[in-house]
């Protein structure tokens, strides 16, 4: 078995759901570490399902759960590829912290790894995107040296003329302009008027302001076909 599968049963093993490796080379903030691994885990069927009138309590709960369970497998990974001899170093929420710039953002994102990876790609909403489970899932990665099978990088947006989360966001952050791997986050997505809406929101539906909604995550068509499914 090559490092690659390895790797890859590995971390499935310990509770990803999907993962891949992309070239980083030009994008690392790790000199050196030029590899990413990133892996997802989604959420619940049935958390999403209750999300006509998000954010829930639940959604909430769930996503605090999944950082944390992102967290432990970007360690166990980390762990991993130091113990076959290579550099590594897991980008948890832990360690990134929760100051994410001028414009919300980590350095170098999960997301764009995993569109390097050949996972998804970038919705109008400016999440990640799946064709199996639309947006309802939480990214980590991890930066390494380790020779790893690369995927072939996604370029481009496979939304199309879909509109369903652009209608469905009330704080009107979503352009409906698609995203190719050219853009900033900010020439298709106002992350501004995003926070602003869902601390608004939040307030309302949960009992106090923070920066969560989810009605996007709920709209995208393939998240509905993923919630649908038996």
């Amino acid at each position: 078995m090559n490092l690659s599968t390895e790797l890859k049963d590995h971390l499935l093993k310990n509770g990803a759901t999907e993962l891949g490796y992309a070239d980083i080379t030009n994008f690392t903030p790790k000199d050196g570490l030029n590899i990413g691994v990133v892996f997802y885990i989604t959420y619940p069927k049935d958390i999403i399902r209750n999300m006509k009138n998000a954010p829930t309590r639940e959604y909430v709960d769930e996503l605090v759960s999944l950082n944390t369970r992102l967290d432990t497998l970007g360690m166990i990974c980390e762990e991993f590829l130091i113990d076959k001899g290579y550099h590594a170093y897991a980008q948890t929420k832990k360690r990134l912290g929760t100051d994410f710039g001028k414009f919300n953002s980590f350095e170098l994102p999960h997301k764009t790894i995993a569109t390097k990876a050949g996972l998804g790609w970038i919705g109008k909403s400016a999440l990640f995107t799946t064709k199996e489970y639309g947006s309802a899932l939480r990214l980590s990665s991890v930066l390494t040296d380790a020779p790893l099978n690369i995927g072939k990088p996604v370029l481009k947006s496979r939304c199309g003329k879909c509109t369903e989360c652009m209608d469905a966001c009330p704080g009107g952050a979503i352009s409906g302009k698609e995203w190719n791997y050219t853009l900033k986050r900010n020439d298709f997505y106002d992350d501004k008027k995003c926070e602003k809406y869902a601390l608004k929101i939040s307030k309302e539906n949960l009992g106090k302001p923070d920066t969560v909604c989810g009605k996007c995550i709920y709209a995208c068509p393939h998240t509905q076909r993923y919630i649908k499914k038996s």
